[in-house]
């Protein structure tokens, strides 16, 4: 994806306005965008010397999910930030007469964010070690992240998160018997209500910046939102951000055991581990409906793509994990099965 001159006249400006009257910048480059965030690298140069950064702004790209407005987005990593977590500094925020859209600039820092490669090669094999700890410090941090240093969120109940995603699943008229059983679960099994905190929202393998020593940097803060803590504990346990390592829960590098320790250790609320069971099955479910979508998108002939296609092939697997977890919990029966066919 190249970039215009105009593009990269009006960042320099932005960079001249916030951060230096007479800088600079150079290397510019595009990075893997997501589906609601157009992300470039670049550096800015001084008298003082070089500083990496990255630039983050809205991507005009369809996302079957709500996130957050980039200017929100920068607020709370600001916010978590002042609260322990290790997040990239957040440097500017994006204005209207900078005229690049919605969005912000970040520190860029150094590391690596491709699963596979973080459980597999040796270079990280110290970093494995830490990461279950650190994950658990850093998720009760985000927890414990005063409320009234964020700005206005979404506050996403259970209920609510589970009819949305429902009412999402029907509109795309691509039934899943086992998909049906898990919204009756669900629906069946709301935890109880707690006190409400934020939530990073996509905490997981792919957000994790890490580096020799272990996780450097949480990224994407787009999906946060007030809710129930044991819904990030939840979404990182899910089998498909274990990337082949089923035996290890946490993100396919740790046990349960030692999350819930270093967590309680940092964070004054308990651990509720049938909360937990419950956000896995949901984001388990919430996987196989973005699989969905995207097999969705490419046979309706909006979106062809062949990747597109392939992804959607992995429903089959989200629908035998939601069998397995379902199934953990005992037999599974619904008063009224009619709500979810």
């Amino acid at each position: 994806m190249p970039h215009s001159s105009t593009f990269k006249a009006s960042l320099t400006s932005s960079v001249r306005r916030y951060l230096h009257p007479t800088a600079s910048i150079r290397d510019l480059q595009p990075l893997t965008a997501g589906s609601s965030a157009d992300t470039w690298k670049f550096d800015v140069i001084t008298e003082q010397g070089e500083q990496p950064l990255i630039l983050r702004r809205l991507a005009l790209d369809e996302n079957i999910s709500t996130a957050v407005s980039k200017k929100t987005e920068a607020l709370v990593q600001q916010a978590a930030v002042a609260n322990g977590v290790i997040a990239p500094r957040v440097r500017f925020i994006l204005e209207e007469i900078d005229q690049l859209g919605h969005g912000y600039v970040m520190d860029r820092i150094e590391g690596e964010s491709i699963p596979q490669k973080i459980l597999k090669q040796d270079t990280f094999s110290v970093a494995r070690e830490h990461m279950t700890a650190q994950c658990g410090t850093l998720l009760a941090r985000i927890h414990t992240t005063p409320l009234d240093t964020l700005p206005p969120l979404p506050n996403l109940t259970a209920t609510a998160q589970v009819e949305e995603l429902f009412n999402l699943y029907r509109s795309y008229e691509q039934y899943q018997p086992v998909f049906d059983v898990a919204f009756c679960w669900l629906r069946e099994h709301i935890p109880r209500s707690v006190t409400p905190a934020l939530v990073h929202g996509d905490f997981r393998h792919g957000n994790f910046m890490v580096d020799r020593q272990g996780i450097c940097g949480i990224l994407d803060w787009e999906l946060t939102h007030i809710g129930d803590p044991m819904e990030d504990i939840g979404w990182l346990c899910v089998n498909s951000w274990r990337f082949g390592n089923p035996h290890n829960p946490i993100g396919g590098f740790g046990k349960r055991d030692e999350f819930y320790q270093t967590y309680r250790k940092q964070n004054d609320v308990e651990i509720d581990e049938a909360a937990i069971h419950f956000w896995e099955i949901f984001g388990t479910l919430k996987w196989g409906v973005i699989c969905l979508f995207q097999c969705f998108s490419h046979l309706t002939g909006k979106i062809r793509s062949m990747e597109r296609a392939a992804i959607g092939r992995r429903v089959s697997e989200t629908e035998i994990d939601l069998l397995q977890l379902v199934n953990a919990t005992g037999k599974t029966t619904s008063k009224d099965m009619s709500h979810a066919i």
